[in-house]
């Protein structure tokens, strides 16, 4: 969409922040980041990244902190310029919402975003903002359950004999843990695996489940299951889905806030089957 309008992106490896420095061009004049990234749940050193950025002065930090929430993440205290949250997902919490909200404590930024939102339009219904804010109400509650029953699911797939690998920053098996501890107060609901066999095992999988929905949303109070490369990241390319390690063993869970035992039983059952 960018494209047509003059705009050019460079996709880089922000997990070397070496590729990061690399990248910046004379037109750069964005860095747009993701942590936890949608689906391996990689993390980002966001105060590192953010000097970066900001040792040239013509480029703003952008961070889409949807799959953290602002109760377990705050870039703009590490650093950056904006951050943007899909409020469909944790921060309303109540999958009955569509919205997304671009957040700054920088006047200059406000100023320019509030001219184009009354320029253009692009502002909520009132209904839309009331369930929103019926939803932050309850994030507080929501998160801490939500992560832990993550923890609960992640500690269980980690001892399957049908699981190959489990992705969660909460877990000291995560590559990327300590820097995770570093910038975040917790660790959310969102869990990846590796299911071992192949795409069919998947599939298996996912039509066994009982309380966890095949659906590709997530960050609502229900638990949701998909495979991203045939699903929510099926538009990508086959060769970069391999690159980001987006298989179609990979499976990601939206872990929500039902009965905690219930879930584990639910997995359990789902792989034995």
């Amino acid at each position: 969409v960018c494209s047509k309008f003059g705009v050019t992106a460079t996709f880089v490896n922000t997990l070397d922040l070496k590729n990061v420095e690399a990248a910046i061009q004379p037109n750069t004049r964005m860095m747009w980041l993701e942590s936890p990234t949608n689906p391996t749940l990689r993390i980002t050193d966001l105060e590192e990244a953010s000097k970066i950025a900001h040792a040239h002065p013509d480029i703003i930090v952008v961070v889409d902190n949807t799959f953290a929430s602002s109760y377990f993440q705050r870039p703009l205290d590490l650093g950056a310029d904006i951050v943007m949250h899909s409020v469909t997902k944790y921060m309303n919490g109540h999958t009955d919402v569509l919205m997304g909200v671009a957040i700054t404590n920088n006047d200059k930024l406000h100023d320019e975003l509030y001219f184009m939102q009354y320029a253009m339009g692009s502002v909520p219904g009132p209904f839309d903002c009331y369930l929103a804010n019926r939803g932050v109400k309850t994030l507080a509650i929501r998160m801490q359950k939500h992560q832990l029953n993550a923890f609960a699911v992640a500690k269980h797939l980690e001892s399957s004999p049908y699981v190959e690998k489990v992705i969660y920053p909460g877990l000291p098996s995560h590559p990327q843990h300590e820097i995770a501890k570093k910038q975040m107060k917790g660790f959310s609901g969102m869990v990846s695996f590796y299911i071992k066999g192949d795409g069919q095992t998947a599939a298996k999988f996912l039509k066994h489940i009982k309380i966890f929905t095949l659906a590709e949303s997530l960050g609502g109070y229900e638990s949701l299951a998909e495979v991203p490369s045939v699903m929510t990241h099926a538009s990508v390319p086959e060769k970069q889905r391999a690159e980001l390690g987006i298989t179609d063993t990979l499976i990601r869970l939206s872990v929500g806030i039902e009965e905690t035992d219930d879930l584990v039983g639910d997995l359990e059952q789902a792989l034995a089957a």
